[in-house]
């Protein structure tokens, strides 16, 4: 029988009590001032622990610079109150775009997003007397490339349980290590553009089966990226760390957006026991944090799971999936305390260098109460909210001015932002963010049925 049940809490000791009852571990304050904590991340120090982490809007221009509803997402989001914002995908080679509206960085639009970033220190300054960090992340999707209409997967290694589901079927796909070698100096180039541009610093992006975190679990992959040796799969992640350190100097931040517990079984997957992979195990993830800490690393946001596979909900703990994900058999709140728990454990690998705690979304209202006490115990140093923000992108100025979220502002967790990406349009908030999004998601639902229609 499933334990998964819709968020039906109306007060915080209903909350409380529905803790105590599935004997979970999850801590819950009121002294919410744990939030306002001033954090150091490399060389900067935040205004507060709260930070925007990446959800990517697909809505960027087709030379990779920001549309005007990118501009949009991020104007909010830099009003909002959050003192780190966390920027979505960036693509440091044009076969790395998950899709053809990802944002792409580059020598002849490095200008626009310069303008802009001075556009967003300046708004949220005046906002909310917050001095915005901006990290920008760089990515290559790897096996969940599209940078056309079509898929074009490029793997780290075959995995049969992915492979027909993401258009593997050849040996030819899987990146050969000349082209890892390679592409390590494309990382270092964006980089440096990020700096010209502005950020304050980029984030290596190794999470949700991309190909870096691909890698990460590359146990049947042979030659030097590959292996039983964690030295060997974390190769390219840690040189391309080290390669960014040297080109970019100390003053400028770099982090990693890393999956400590990928669920996927061995050997194909990252942090997970070999042989049940819904338990974490957290040697190689906390082995792996100390090793990016050497060699430059200033800040991790982690996540966990796959969330174009079966069990999204092991990042994103939701009410409702997305088409075609099954009903999960686990509580969210269980998921959280997973969550919280390998955070906390890679927060103490990590020593000062701050962890940005991440799924707290379906607590709802009540996620300011769970951070805090998080914060407080040393669990993680801030709190990231994701898909929270799309719906609620200032939720931070409402917690500092009124000492509470909005219940009727908060992400329900419906997954239909998470649809309007897997049907390829452009994603938001259907629900709090209406008249921008309920059409683009019947555009892109209606687009996807046809295509399925087409196909049969």
């Amino acid at each position: 029988m499933t334990k998964h049940k819709m968020f039906r809490y109306m007060s915080l000791d209903e909350l409380r009590q529905e803790i105590k009852d599935q004997a979970v571990n999850i801590d819950l304050t009121e002294d919410l001032s744990p939030l306002k904590n001033k954090v150091n991340v490399g060389h900067l120090t935040t205004s507060n622990a709260m930070a925007i982490l990446p959800m990517e809007g697909c809505d960027s221009n087709p030379d990779g610079s920001m549309s005007e509803l990118t501009r949009r997402r991020y104007m909010r989001f830099s009003t909002g109150g959050s003192s780190l914002i966390w920027w979505e995908a960036n693509a440091v080679v044009e076969e790395g775009k998950a899709n053809p509206q990802s944002l792409m960085l580059t020598k002849e639009n490095v200008g626009s997003f310069q303008e802009f970033l001075k556009e967003s220190r300046k708004a949220g300054k005046e906002a909310n007397d917050v001095s915005l960090i901006h990290i920008l992340q760089l990515t290559h999707s790897g096996r969940y490339s599209r940078p056309g209409e079509e898929r074009a997967p490029m793997v780290a290694f075959r995995d049969p349980i992915l492979d027909e589901r993401s258009g593997v079927f050849r040996d030819d796909q899987v990146v050969t290590d000349e082209y890892l070698d390679s592409l390590t100096e494309k990382y270092v180039e964006s980089a440096l553009l990020a700096k010209e541009a502005g950020f304050d610093g980029v984030d290596i992006k190794a999470c949700h089966k991309y190909l870096l975190s691909e890698l990460l679990g590359g146990f049947t992959r042979e030659g030097k990226y590959g292996g039983e040796s964690l030295e060997n799969r974390s190769r390219f992640l840690v040189q391309t760390v080290e390669a960014i350190r040297k080109a970019v100097g100390d003053d400028f931040i770099i982090g990693c957006r890393l999956n400590v517990f990928d669920v996927h079984p061995y050997p194909y997957g990252f942090g997970c026991d070999k042989n049940d992979i819904y338990q974490f195990d957290s040697t190689e993830p906390v082995a792996l944090i100390k090793m990016l800490v050497k060699s430059g690393v200033n800040v991790f946001a982690l996540s966990s799971s796959n969330p174009y596979f079966v069990y999204p909900q092991f990042g994103r703990p939701f009410d409702i999936p997305s088409l075609g994900i099954p009903e999960p058999e686990e509580s969210q709140l269980s998921i959280i305390e997973k969550i919280f728990e390998y955070t906390r454990i890679a927060q103490e690998a990590a020593g000062d260098v701050p962890i940005i705690g991440n799924g707290y979304s379906w607590l709802r209202k009540y996620i300011p109460n769970a951070a805090a006490a998080n914060i407080k115990s040393h669990s993680c140093s801030m709190v990231g909210l994701g898909r929270s923000s799309f719906a609620y992108p200032d939720a931070a100025h409402d917690i500092f001015t009124n000492g509470e979220m909005d219940s009727k502002k908060v992400c329900v967790c419906c997954s239909k932002c998470t649809q309007i990406m897997r049907d390829h349009g452009s994603t938001g908030c259907v629900v709090r963010d209406s008249a921008v999004y309920v059409p683009k998601y019947k555009e892109a639902r209606a687009a996807a049925e046809a295509l399925a229609a087409a196909k049969r």
